[in-house]
């Protein structure tokens, strides 16, 4: 993937083996770029852990004659501990850095460049840009050519690997400082948007804040309760029957009482002659329903 352009394919054949070897190349090279980041997290992890647990032995926090193994569940400092991603960066940088002076010392012995060309060099080919404005390995012919081919494909491979290594760390702090940008200048004093965000965060769920207000509502003899907004959601999400009368702690059968006489105009009694026409008594809009179905069978 660095792509200076120097060596190109002419032929068709070639291009067209260039593109079905491409794929598969730079598939492996990418698995094995992730694989180097995994084992070199892990060595880092490793190593930090050990200096934490020596550290620890330091302070005295740890017995001296501390060994890793069944004793590690026992120690309560160490259980899932994990290095911080701050210093895996800074240990990373620290050696993407030593990695580019050696290779640059080395570009200016033998290819003739001043420092800085040769670091310039050493980041746009670590980080695979690519420019091909300055490219290793041009000339005809090098003192200890083998050697000096040699040692550029290894600074190559360990450069790209480390920055690719780097490049990955920095995108999680990356992502963890914009999450706490958004966390600083998320609207609070505009109560519009803060609404908006809240209906779009959840739906047809009950918020924390309405679970809370289920143990401060009462409910009188009839139903009614003492305040028409305590048991109301104040983001304006759609909710279930269910969720309504859990949130309220009234019953189902007060609220289909209280809509069968609010529909009737007087307390609802079931007649011998509403189950004699078949029309059951039900519930709720299907009660209001039944009763005038049965009243009208009735008339009729």
């Amino acid at each position: 993937t660095l792509g200076f352009g120097m060596t190109t394919p002419a032929t068709v054949a070639g291009k067209v083996f260039l593109i079905v070897y491409g794929l598969f190349g730079c598939a492996g090279t990418i698995l094995f770029f992730n694989l180097f980041l995994e084992r070199i997290i892990s060595l880092l992890a490793f190593i930090m852990k050990a200096c934490h647990e020596r550290q620890l032995r330091r302070s005295g926090l740890l017995p001296s004659n501390f060994r890793r193994g069944p004793a590690m569940a026992g120690v309560g400092s160490l259980v899932g501990w994990k290095p911080s991603v701050y210093h895996v960066m800074l240990i990373l940088g620290i050696f993407a850095i030593t990695l580019s002076c050696c290779a640059s010392a080395m570009y200016t012995a033998v290819e003739g460049w001043n420092y800085v060309d040769s670091l310039y060099y050493c980041f746009v080919t670590f980080s695979t840009i690519g420019f091909g404005d300055l490219v290793s390995s041009q000339n005809a012919a090098y003192q200890n050519q083998g050697l000096y081919r040699f040692g550029n494909f290894i600074f190559i491979l360990m450069g790209v690997c480390c920055i690719y290594s780097l490049f990955n760390v920095i995108s999680i702090v990356i992502k963890q400082v914009l999450n706490w940008v958004l966390k600083k200048f998320e609207c609070r004093c505009c109560p519009k948007c803060h609404k908006s965000s809240t209906r779009l965060s959840r739906r047809n769920a009950i918020t924390p804040g309405a679970r809370l207000r289920r143990h401060n509502i009462s409910v009188d003899a009839d139903g009614q309760y003492d305040s028409d907004t305590e048991g109301r959601r104040l983001s304006g999400e759609m909710i279930s029957m269910r969720e309504l009368t859990a949130s309220n702690k009234v019953s189902l059968a007060i609220l289909q009482k209280q809509l069968s006489e609010t529909a009737n105009g007087y307390p609802r009694s079931v007649c011998i002659n509403t189950r004699q026409n078949g029309f059951s008594a039900g519930v709720g809009a299907l009660a209001i329903m039944n009763n005038r179905l049965a009243e009208t069978s009735d008339s009729r």
